[in-house]
């Protein structure tokens, strides 16, 4: 495997993952379903990273290429069963794009961090991460338009064909050997005991900003709907425009977090986050104040997360694998609490009450960051 192949991978599975949120009112209208139950669903789907916790070991010994090309196929067996046309089978089908992406996720950071030295780490991880962002910013409209030309099913069959083919691809593909002086404790794993108080701390930041981002995320698409009527082709733009961002702040990561050190660079994205989150408070029915409120608000988002992912990869150097897995877990409870709550908060207290989730969330992944701070920015 090399990062080219791996980000192209990620970046399939990823799009499997975000096009639902921005697209959320066509799912609605499909199955008959409300905001609310659809970010519930999505929840409850992202509980499925979870699945996080039994891999860590397998990745510590190595087994990286069988993990992702299993959690390719698992997102692309996603994308059928969400064909079926319910909203039972389209909980069904996001359970399992969350297997497959947070698995996914896992194996491409332990793969990076069992090769790539710290001092240069972030740069690799950044580079990775730009999948999420090209997710959107290439996925976006290629779903827009699949929409417009099949309907809803036409981005799932498109999607379940390109897993598949990228699954086939990581397969085929060959892994580099690891660096010896990246092989610190030749002993087994020491497992999720043995994570002391200070990578926890870490592991939970990471865990709480992906809280703060997601419950914004979840609703963003129904909030752009039903505060300034923003159509089908308006939601692929605008979706375009997150994708943009976010792949300005993930190689913005990749270039500049070594250099101004992962905890300052961390900080400073939550910073961002709140910027973002004040303008979309006071947007009230002005779109541009929103569109301007939610783009900050994701930059300063996947610059900090992305950021913290390389602090995550170093808290416990002699079982790498094991805490990105557990890092992976403990987010995913954050994410899919983070997803409910903010879809029926939305319902009854409108954005304000989504954004008040957020900020609680990022305030606590600062302070959270601040607690662990004993070992290298």
């Amino acid at each position: 495997m090399n990062l080219v192949r791996l980000t192209a991978a990620k970046a399939v599975a990823n799009t499997a993952l975000r096009w639902v949120p921005p697209f959320l009112p066509v799912l609605e209208k499909a199955f008959g379903a409300t905001t609310g139950q659809m970010t519930t669903a999505l929840g409850i789907g992202e509980m499925s990273g979870l699945s996080t916790f039994f891999v860590g070991k397998h990745l510590d010994r190595g087994r990286e290429r069988v993990v992702m090309t299993m959690s390719l196929l698992a997102v692309a067996v996603s994308s059928l069963v969400s064909l079926v046309g319910t909203t039972f089978t389209f909980a069904i089908g996001f359970v399992l794009v969350v297997l497959g992406v947070a698995n996914c996720t896992v194996a491409g950071h332990a793969y990076i961090s069992h090769r790539v030295a710290y001092s240069q780490r972030a740069r690799s991880i950044g580079l990775y991460e730009t999948s999420w962002a090209l997710a959107l910013l290439v996925g976006a409209p290629i779903i827009a338009g699949l929409i417009a030309l099949f309907g809803w099913r036409g981005p799932y069959i498109v999607l379940a064909l390109a897993a598949t083919a990228m699954a086939a691809m990581i397969w085929r593909s060959h892994e580099a050997a690891r660096p010896a002086t990246l092989t610190t404790d030749p002993s087994p794993t020491p497992g999720l005991a043995a994570i002391t108080p200070a990578a926890w701390a870490v592991i939970v930041g990471s865990a709480l900003l992906a809280m703060a981002g997601l419950s914004v995320f979840a609703i963003s698409g129904s909030w752009l709907d039903e505060a300034f009527g923003v159509s089908t082709g308006g939601l692929g733009a605008v979706a375009m425009a997150f994708g943009a961002i976010e792949l300005l702040a993930s190689a913005g990561s990749a270039g500049f977090a070594d250099r101004i050190g992962k905890f300052r660079g961390t900080m400073a994205g939550i910073i961002l986050m709140a910027s973002g989150q004040a303008a979309m408070a006071f947007a009230n029915e002005t779109l541009w104040i929103g569109v301007i409120g939610i783009l900050l608000f994701l930059c300063g988002f996947e610059f900090a997360f992305v950021t913290s992912l390389s602090l995550v990869t170093e808290a416990m150097p002699a079982a790498r694998g094991t805490t990105i897995a557990a890092a992976n877990a403990v987010g995913t409870v954050a994410r899919g609490t983070g997803t409910i709550a903010s879809g029926w908060l939305f319902g009854v207290h409108g954005v304000e009450g989504t954004l008040t989730l957020s900020v609680i969330a990022a305030a606590s992944a600062a302070t959270a960051f601040m607690l662990s701070r004993r070992r290298r920015a």
